[in-house]
């Protein structure tokens, strides 16, 4: 497969590692360190033509040479033998030096490679990786040329980036060290020429090109080969390059996560640093460079420039910093990835690419810089030796900066950095080890980097925060607009000139995505509260009383308020003010946030084997088998204590059999990644091995359950039709043309104004009012306009502190009436989300006119005026003998709607516990407002009333919620509050404060988990009831059943046959138990085993029970169950009992049934099914619920001769789920549907709860319009259902 032979370049051999056939694997595969070693110098040649003219005393005139390419190396370096005496390896070859002279050839042959890789000698073609251009690289090791000298200099190092057309890095290390030119050839004496000749010295670059940026560590194993090269005989040269390019390519690449790799180079001990997670790169250098060479102002303008996406060209006399330097800033960018042109390092012959009308990141030598900023327009000149920031065409920039709240806390954050390695060892002893003083700082960097990292991903988090409020992720819609209006008027140059950007596009496509990256977990950590209520709410943005008195304390937003007071408001935005008081409130939340000065995550320094003497195939083989057993002792230490870790053990020992061929033991260490970590999962190379499994290899798979059925997961993911992931941005655009309704819903989703699929629909029932059923673009443009000028002006309403007072801080001023006459004088109205209040005129005071609920009616009246009579609105309060008047005109009819929504919407609100009903009745009224101020016609008050549904619906249905419903209910929740429209509530589940990371500051609040359709998790704080989680996506089908374990682990089993394990402190799913081969319904753990959580059962609809140790995830014992369906299980008294479709069933210990209680025989005629079931060992009871069946039936397990009880449910139709709460039995039920008006005609469903003693039903709950579909118990104080989808919703209950 592999052979190693001498491939003549130009006029001399030049030893090769070429791979004929090209391996299928390495496609797969995960590349190992070394990608090439890469020789450049001058020809032989040339230096001999330098070397006569100076010993013949003749002037030099070519001291500076053209480098060229002299060797260049590349894995693998061994093959497999052909049999016991065909051993190849890199030392299997006779061959000359590449110091030595070579055959004539044309200069430029060696210097001019090609990258197609000929096999043949004589071939003028070197064999490289296909990434990696020949072209370049011999520049690139020489930027400033290859100049011959009259004395030996010292070594120097610099880093290269190269990037392909597809944007995939590729990294290099080059060393570049002098020897001495003697007659005809080079040689070297530790370091001296003999003293026969005339001095001369000429450089070679040593370039190690890798995939992954190991900048220092590549260094690090430069500096060990230096040793070796300056102690060696110019013949092994050569061989000591070969040896240490195959022994680079031996060392893998850790997998993401906190497992770094060492290995040993003598005299250094190197280490591998890992990636973060699979987002990040590795980072293997000082990122406190900058900060070193820029003061935080700089160093914020530099960034600023990127942001900005400008034509950046960094400078410096030490070629090594720029790549350093322009590498920590590309980071300090993350979650942001540039898109531009990027190349570090231009050589002296590359300075054209500066003249790219494109912007790009480049990178040159300081003596360049004024021969640049004379010869091009537009530049971002930054000096890094010098520290300052400039342009071609002036000594300051031009340009919009960052917003100053996210600069100033960047700033406060770098004052604290601690960026003097030799501060924090002053109170050190004096390190005698150089390994040991290295280890020192490598930590003492590690935690530097964490903590410029948190700064930086912080300043990002501060400038895009509000980028997510105006997002539509359905439509995948960015409403760059709005968010523009929202912006300060300082900061929107900055904001426009970003979001058209390139960086930017990618940016949101991550966001659109849902991307649950560092960036969104810090974002959603530093949410202040009052973001999060807002968040939980669908409602047009207003400033709250709280935000009117902050942002009056700035003089700042008072000039701005002054300014544009009275101004006219067309196509202003929304949110204005409240930018600058969420920035404000930001800042000090973040800068007094704990979490940003936590220490890195602790690291496992994982040491690899000593490499072998010999580079044969028998010992590189005996070296990746003593590394397959250092890993299996690693996996055994940390079987039951750290999965992350142990995962990836598991990634490493698969990834050394992958290379192997131990095609079934890789197999198997990858299937453990489902346990351990899925987030590292090698879906290619697995792939790769079932494909290339032998016949031998399958049949012996077939007989490992694992690995049958990983190989039936793979075919079955490569069988199904690749579908392209839909990763576009739109920008919200007015229609052109006639809306639809299905047209309009988008329309409206898209701008941002509702998302609620059912009341778009109602307004566009009120726009086309009359009209054919559809909208016309102009009338859609003329609604949008007035709806973002109401909230303009509301952005601009600015209240008395007298009248604030008053108010809540959570209140909004949504409508101002003009001014009218009252009974309580002249003013104009205002209303909130609570309230109707009175600002009178002249100097403004306070007059409230009522609240919602206190509401007794509302009409239209007359009032007399001189000889005529005007509308008038008459309000009468409760508790109150005068009715306020107004005598609001033309604007009658319209208040007269909108005080009627939100009367009825807070009656429904306050007897329902439910706060969306007046969110909702808020957004009508608003919408009615809107709808009348475009249409402008005499039907707009008609058009609007279809807008009002609570008032409908008070008028045509009972609104009076039973005393017991009220009594019981505390609070509902919407789940689906993110989504356009209402999904069904699959599972809940509550786990308690204690479940959760114990190790962070203060006690966990506990939590509400909801599995929603689709797959789909939600989050909330059982303390607030606010979300905390979106969207955690659990496979694609229906979650059946979920369970709370102390290891910080909820475990859900899905239609799809799997058990998914989501890590309670990232929130992220990466766990999976693929056990199962048919749908996961149940899961139950035994009441007595709590704490240790070792007796934790599953079940599949086909009859499988498992159970489970839930520290090794590890199946302890399997049985089966013959039965139709097995719906759920549950533990009692170390038995088993298990509902199937025709029965309950007890199992023994080992599983066999020994009593089975049949449906009763006039359910089984019609047919029906066992539902749910609890067992009351202590009473000897069963209790059963049957889907189609209206009642409960009682049977008594220790006593088989007494008869079953039947207890009627009254309302029900089927019971879909039953709990038991202490004493009492909570039963979900399946309603009827009731016909009502045109509001109604739904299913009324109940919670109904039965007394177990008396048999009797003790209370009737009502609060969903749709079945019942799952109950859970909060700490035995509150019980939680949650309703299909036609209601959607989860009622608290208290529980007495």
């Amino acid at each position: 497969m592999v052979v190693i032979q001498q491939v003549c370049v130009g006029p001399g051999p030049v030893l090769l590692v070429q791979q004929k056939q090209a391996s299928a694997m390495a496609d797969h595969l995960a590349p190992a360190l070394l990608e090439a070693c890469v020789v450049v110098g001058a020809s032989v040649d040339k230096l001999r033509e330098v070397y006569q003219a100076v010993n013949n005393s003749e002037a030099p005139e070519h001291l500076l040479l053209e480098p060229e390419v002299l060797l260049v190396l590349s894995p693998p370096f061994v093959s497999r033998p052909q049999n016991d005496s065909d051993v190849v390896s890199s030392h299997g070859k006779r061959r000359r030096s590449f110091l030595r002279k070579k055959r004539e050839q044309p200069p430029s042959a060696a210097a001019t490679p090609s990258q197609g890789g000929g096999s043949e000698g004589g071939s003028e073609d070197f064999s490289v990786p296909k990434d990696i251009d020949l072209m370049a690289l011999p520049q690139l090791c020489f930027p400033g040329g290859l100049q011959v000298t009259n004395e030996q200099k010292d070594v120097q190092f610099h880093f290269l980036v190269f990037t392909d057309v597809f944007g995939n890095k590729t990294h290099g290390v080059v060393m570049q060290c002098y020897q001495p030119i003697l007659e005809g050839t080079l040689l070297c004496h530790n370091g001296a020429a003999s003293s026969k000749f005339s001095k001369l010295f000429s450089p070679f670059s040593f370039c190690v090109i890798s995939k992954y940026p190991y900048f220092t560590a590549l260094k690090d194993c430069l500096s060990c080969l230096l040793i070796q090269l300056r102690t060696c005989r110019s013949s092994d040269m050569e061989d000591r390059v070969k040896e240490f390019a195959a022994k680079l390519s031996l060392v893998p690449i850790p997998p993401p996560g906190q497992l770094h790799l060492m290995f040993t180079l003598r005299p250094l001990t190197i280490v591998l640093p890992s990636r973060e997670d699979k987002d990040h790169p590795a980072v293997d250098l000082d990122l406190h460079l900058p900060f070193l060479c820029f003061r935080p102002q700089q160093l914020l303008q530099v960034l600023c420039c990127l942001l900005q996406e400008q034509r950046v060209v960094l400078f410096s006399a030490d070629w090594a910093r720029l790549t350093l330097v322009a590498e920590s800033l590309l980071l300090f960018l993350h979650p942001l990835s540039w898109q531009q042109p990027y190349v570090p390092v231009l050589a002296r012959g590359m300075l054209d690419f500066l003249m790219a009308p494109t912007a790009f990141l480049m990178g040159c030598h300081l003596s360049h810089f004024e021969e640049v900023a004379a010869e091009t327009d537009d530049l971002i000149l930054i000096n890094i030796d010098g520290g300052s920031v400039s342009t071609s065409c002036s000594d300051t920039v031009d340009l919009p900066h960052i917003p100053p709240a996210a600069a100033d806390c960047f700033t406060q954050r770098c004052q604290s950095l601690q960026t003097h390695f030799d501060l924090d060892q002053c109170h050190h002893a004096s390190c005698t080890d150089i390994n040991r003083q290295r280890a020192q700082r490598r930590a003492w960097q590690r935690k530097l980097n964490h903590d410029i990292q948190r700064i930086t991903l912080e300043l990002m988090v501060n400038i895009f925060r509000d980028v997510s409020c105006h997002l539509n992720y359905e439509h995948r819609v960015f409403n760059s607009e709005e968010f523009l209006k929202t912006r300060e008027p300082a900061e929107k140059l900055f904001y426009k000139k970003v979001l058209e950007t390139h960086i930017f596009h990618f940016f949101l496509k991550d966001r659109l995505n849902r991307k649950m990256d560092n960036y969104a977990r810090m974002e959603l950590s530093t949410r202040s509260e009052m973001h999060k209520m807002k968040a939980m709410v669908e409602v047009a943005r207003r400033p709250t009383m709280q935000e009117i008195q902050a942002r009056r304390k700035s003089s700042v937003t008072e000039s701005r308020l002054n300014k544009r007071l009275g101004m006219s408001l067309p196509n202003l935005g929304d949110g204005r003010t409240l930018s600058i008081q969420q920035n404000t409130l930001l800042t000090r939340l973040i800068m007094s946030d704990a979490g940003l000065r936590t220490p890195p995550k602790p690291v496992k320094v994982f040491v690899l084997p000593d490499f072998p003497a010999s580079l044969s195939f028998r010992s590189v083989q005996s070296y990746y088998s003593e590394l397959i057993q250092h890993l299996g002792k690693a996996i055994f230490s940390v079987q039951n204590e750290n999965s992350s870790l142990l995962a990836r053990f598991y990634y490493l020992r698969g990834f050394i059999n992958t290379l192997c061929l131990r095609r079934l033991d890789a197999l198997s260490d990858f299937q453990n990644l489902y346990k351990t970590d899925t987030a590292i999962f090698p879906t290619q190379m697995v792939t790769w091995l079932v494909d290339s499994l032998h016949r031998a290899e399958r049949q012996q798979a077939e007989r490992r359950p694992e690995l049958k059925r990983l190989i039936l997961r793979v075919r079955t993911e490569n069988e199904k039709p690749l579908v392209e992931a839909d990763d576009h941005v739109k920008k919200f655009e007015f229609p052109r043309k006639h809306l639809h309704q299905d047209e309009f819903v988008r329309c409206v989703q898209e701008c941002g104004i509702v998302k609620d699929v059912a009341t778009i629909h109602h307004l566009f029932d009120a726009l086309t009012n009359g009209q054919p059923k559809q909208v016309d673009p102009e009338l859609f443009r003329l609604f949008y306009t007035f709806w973002k000028e109401t909230e303009a002006e509301a952005q601009d309403f600015n209240l008395p502190t007298e009248v604030i007072d008053h108010l809540d801080n959570s209140e909004c001023v949504y409508k101002l009436s003009s001014c009218v006459k009252t009974s309580y004088g002249v003013g104009k109205i205002a209303m909130t989300q609570k309230r109707l209040f009175l600002l009178t005129e002249g100097r403004p005071c306070y007059l409230e006119i009522t609240k919602f609920r206190d509401i007794q009616e509302v009409k239209i009246a007359s009032a007399p005026f001189l000889l005529v009579r005007i509308p008038s609105l008459r309000i009468q309060t409760s508790g109150r003998p005068e009715v306020f008047e107004a005598n609001l005109k033309t604007e009658t009819e319209l208040w007269n709607l909108v005080v009627k929504e939100m009367w009825a919407g807070r009656k429904m609100a306050d007897q329902h516990k439910d706060p969306q009903y007046m969110t909702q009745a808020l957004t009508n009224a608003l919408l009615m407002d809107a709808v009348v101020g475009c249409l402008q016609t005499q039907r707009s008050i008609i058009a609007a009333s279809k807008l009002a549904y609570f008032d409908k619906v008070k008028h045509e249905v009972p609104m009076m919620v039973p005393k017991t419903t009220s009594e019981t209910l505390k609070h509902k929740i919407n789940p689906s509050l993110d989504l356009a429209e209402p999904q069904t509530v699959h599972v809940l589940l509550y786990t308690p404060g204690q479940l959760t990371c114990n190790d962070s500051e203060g006690e966990m609040n506990p939590k509400l988990w909801v599995a929603l359709s689709g797959g789909k998790v939600v989050v909330f704080d059982a303390a607030s009831w606010s979300m905390l989680q979106d969207c955690i996506q659990v496979g694609e089908l229906q979650l059946n059943c979920m369970l709370g374990l102390v290891q910080e682990q909820v475990w859900i089993g899905s239609q799809d046959s799997v058990i998914y394990i989501i890590d309670t402190h990232s929130m992220s799913c990466n766990k999976q138990l693929t056990e199962h081969r048919h749908e996961v319904t149940g899961l139950t753990l035994d009441p007595r085993d709590q704490h240790n959580s070792q007796q934790m059962y599953s079940c599949s609809c086909d009859g499988t029970i498992l159970q489970w140790d839930s520290a090794s995830l590890k199946v302890k014992r399997q049985f089966h169950l013959s039965c139709d369906r097995l719906s759920s299980i549950q533990i009692h008294d170390g038995t088993l009992w298990c509902c199937c479709g025709d029965s309950i069933v007890e199992l023994n210990k080992t599983g066999t049934p020994q009593r089975r209680i049949a449906l009763p025989d006039d359910l089984q005629s019609i047919p029906s099914s066992f539902s749910s079931f609890i067992v009351i060992p202590e009473q000897g009871q069963l209790w059963t619920g049957c889907a189609d069946s209206g009642e409960l039936c009682l049977w008594h397990t220790n006593n088989h001769r007494c008869p079953t009880k039947r207890i009627s449910l009254p309302g029900c139709s089927g019971v879909t789920c039953m709990i038991r709460v202490k004493d009492q039995i909570w039963v979900g039920c399946r309603g009827r549907s009731t016909v009502g008006g045109q509001c109604d005609g739904q299913m009324r469903s109940q919670v109904l709860v039965v007394d177990p003693e008396s048999h009797t039903v003790a209370k009737e709950l009502h609060a969903h319009s749709d079945s019942i579909q799952t109950l859970c118990s909060a700490e035995d104080r509150y019980v939680l259902s949650g309703s299909a989808r036609r209601d959607g919703k989860i009622a608290i209950w208290k529980v007495e």
